[in-house]
């Protein structure tokens, strides 16, 4: 995790939006913010988050809906919705959608950011396991594990490469992407493509997609 939480905040009321922006900079956040789902949805899938922010009643792609979408695709980042609707049938659907949290507007400031300070320490506490392609990434011991299969063993960099990739699956990164993040003691692109050759040899061809003229992008998961 970040030593400054990232916090991605979707509000479409300008004035809340505001208040919240300058309530999480001033504890420490460094925030991002949206005002519709499609903008949020864009941001989800391409940037890492510690925390999501989330209103339901959101234009273009409703709240839960960007929810399950980002779900869907993979990201796991931790979820507190934010809404209007707070009766017992509202917080038990946002919960089932894939929320952590949810907590009702109008809202106690201080809880707020007790339940976002909550969610960290949960995810911090926990090992993370990540889905490829057939099997889980366990980001803590770099082993890769298959059903019905001995489990894999990555190198450090064969793992930080996976991880990388995993933690985005629907991203598709180019070789300067990767380099810098996963390679930033290398000035060769190519050293991109050998790892990306040794995975691909311990785990199958379709553990990374080669997107040509772009570069590489996680394999299809089930």
């Amino acid at each position: 995790m970040n030593e400054t939480p990232r916090i991605l905040v979707v509000e479409d009321d300008p004035r809340l939006l505001n208040m919240l922006t300058d309530l999480l900079m001033s504890e420490g956040y460094s925030v991002t913010t949206a005002r519709d789902g499609q903008r949020a949805l864009h941001l989800g899938l391409t940037e890492e988050f510690d925390n999501l922010l989330l209103d339901r009643g959101l234009p273009v792609i409703e709240g839960l809906d960007l929810l399950s979408k980002l779900r869907r695709a993979g990201v796991q980042t931790p979820a507190l919705i934010l809404s209007a609707l707070g009766n017992p049938a509202d917080r038990v659907e946002g919960l089932d959608r894939g929320a952590e949290d949810y907590l009702a507007k109008p809202f106690d400031i201080d809880e707020l950011l007790a339940r976002l300070r909550v969610l960290r320490r949960r995810v911090a506490a926990t090992i993370p396991v990540l889905r490829v392609p057939g099997g889980t990434l366990d980001t803590e011991s770099r082993t890769v594990a298959f059903d019905y299969q001995e489990p894999v063993l990555l190198s450090e960099r064969e793992g930080d490469l996976l991880e990388r990739l995993a933690r985005r699956p629907s991203q598709v990164f180019s070789r300067a992407d990767l380099l810098a993040e996963v390679f930033a003691d290398a000035d060769d692109p190519g050293v991109v493509d050998t790892y990306v050759h040794y995975l691909r040899k311990k785990l199958g061809r379709g553990a990374i997609t080669t997107i040509r003229g772009i570069g590489y992008q996680l394999g299809r998961l089930p």
